[in-house]
């Protein structure tokens, strides 16, 4: 054991390393998710319980088949079971006993439950395919997180070099007079703000990357990296369906909905098995023993009479003469043997039972109300999952829409506040304005490319999201 859990951990501990060297794509985390990750390990033991309820079930058709057997001694007086005298030595007893039971009838409470098992199996596999789905929904959260991070993070390293740059180049213009010093300190203040920026940026991209390594249960962050694929929403299609055809794709698909479905089902049975609770009952039973006593005597043999002179012994009441027996017993007789007492004390038997319940302190009948009460429950569940559903559908469109929107808007502020700035940094170089002025229109460019970028990711997600109720693979390709 110690030997095959070293070598499961080399080749664990060989695989991290491995993607510890590459940069991880989207499809990579999610796979290793899927395949390593505890939650979902310990989700699947609810489908094995539930395959081996479904095995118990069909074996629970065959007859049951029961053995009995027992070696002792006994001092004292006892009376032997098997020739009814006293015994008063040690006494050795064996019992073989067998026996068997079927039930021929029992309300279909048995079908019944192999029903209900089996719907309950089909809701574990898919209890466990939508805990899968959100794991890969978590992980692409989380994916686009270092990705919208990483932009931010590039964005602010831009804008520190482009301040750095700015102010050598105030240095040069105060230096020759054309400023005064103090547009230089507010630009050195603004480059010391951004390097502010920067730090905050790099460290929120540290933290998406030890969310992301956390959700795939890596030991550390350390080494991780993940790729960045290229990602244009430039003339990007809409989606020719809108949130009720997506719902009705949906319903029919989503395992949440087919696990609700099947539990539904399951309580149905429920419904059934209790009613079956009300039928009459037939089985039939029948069993074989045998056994062996050491104080069974064999009367068939040791009995030696022999003729010996009789003698008066005494006097009736009517004063005639008593004479002893002239004959006398030799009362050593031999014990049975095993064989012939295993054949002897052989006993069978074959029995049909037919219970009919009565009254059983209403116990049956408020089975079958709790079970109706459930029916409705299992009705409501389902019911919620779907109002959930919508609503997660109709809600994800409705932001991809306002996203997309948001991004050529957002698209538009960009080229027009780039424009701005390049304008603010002319008039800034030949003095026409102070730092001040040129710093606003900086901040200005800053924030409209981060809007840009912000719509951006969420459209990206809203759309996986929507892709993903349409049964597409979760991914960044050809987005």
């Amino acid at each position: 054991m110690k030997k095959i859990l070293l070598f499961f951990a080399v080749i664990a501990a060989g695989t991290i390393l491995a993607n510890a060297q590459n940069k991880w794509s989207l499809e990579d985390c999610i796979n290793y998710a899927l395949t390593n990750n505890v939650d979902i390990k310990q989700q699947m033991l609810n489908i094995q319980m539930g395959e081996e309820d479904v095995l118990k079930d069909k074996l629970g058709y065959l007859p049951d088949l029961n053995g009995y057997a027992s070696h002792g001694y006994n001092w004292g007086q006892t009376i032997d079971p098997y020739t009814n005298w006293f015994a008063t030595e040690r006494v050795r007893s064996n019992n073989f006993y067998l026996s068997a039971s079927f039930v021929i009838f029992n309300g279909l409470q048995k079908y019944n439950t192999m029903k209900q098992d089996q719907f309950n199996l089909l809701a574990y596999r898919y209890s466990v395919d939508k805990f899968m789905d959100d794991v890969s929904m978590s992980i692409a959260a989380g994916y686009l997180q270092i990705l919208f991070d990483k932009e931010l993070l590039k964005i602010a390293q831009s804008q520190l070099d482009i301040t750095h740059q700015q102010v050598e180049r105030t240095k040069k213009l105060v230096d020759a007079g054309t400023l005064a010093r103090g547009d230089l300190l507010l630009v050195e203040a603004q480059a010391s703000t951004e390097e502010l920026q920067v730090i905050t940026a790099q460290n929120n991209l540290d933290i998406a990357y030890l969310t992301l390594a956390q959700l795939l249960d890596l030991p550390s962050a350390e080494g991780f990296e993940i790729e960045e694929p290229d990602i244009s929403l430039v003339d990007k299609p809409q989606s020719p369906l809108g949130p009720d055809e997506i719902f009705i794709f949906a319903t029919a698909n989503q395992p949440d909905i087919k696990s609700a479905e099947l539990r539904l089902q399951a309580s149905e049975k429920t419904l059934a098995i209790a009613r079956g609770s009300l039928s009459p009952n037939l089985n039939v039973s029948g069993s074989w023993g045998t056994g062996y006593s050491g104080a069974a005597k064999d009367l068939n043999k040791g009995f030696n009479p022999i003729t010996i002179e009789s003698a008066a012994i005494g006097f009736t009441a009517s004063g005639e003469t008593v004479f002893s027996n002239p004959y006398e017993k030799f009362l050593d007789y031999p014990i049975k043997s095993f064989d012939s007492q295993l054949s002897d004390n052989l006993n069978k038997s074959l029995m049909l039972h037919l219970n009919i319940p009565i009254f059983n302190g209403w116990m049956a009948r408020s089975n079958i109300a709790k079970a109706k009460i459930g029916i409705e429950n299992a009705n409501y569940t389902l019911e919620l999952t779907k109002i959930r559903l919508r609503k997660t559908i109709q809600q994800a469109y409705a932001d991809a829409v306002a996203a997309l929107k948001t991004h050529s808007a957002a698209e538009k502020k960009v080229e027009a506040t780039t424009e701005s700035y390049k304008y603010a940094e002319q008039k800034f170089n030949v003095g026409l304005i102070n730092s001040v002025d040129y710093n606003q229109a900086k901040k200005d460019l800053t924030r409209a490319q981060a809007e840009l970028l912000q719509a951006k990711y969420d459209y990206l997600f809203k759309t996986v999201v929507l892709d993903f109720y349409m049964g597409k693979p979760i991914t960044l390709k050809n987005q």
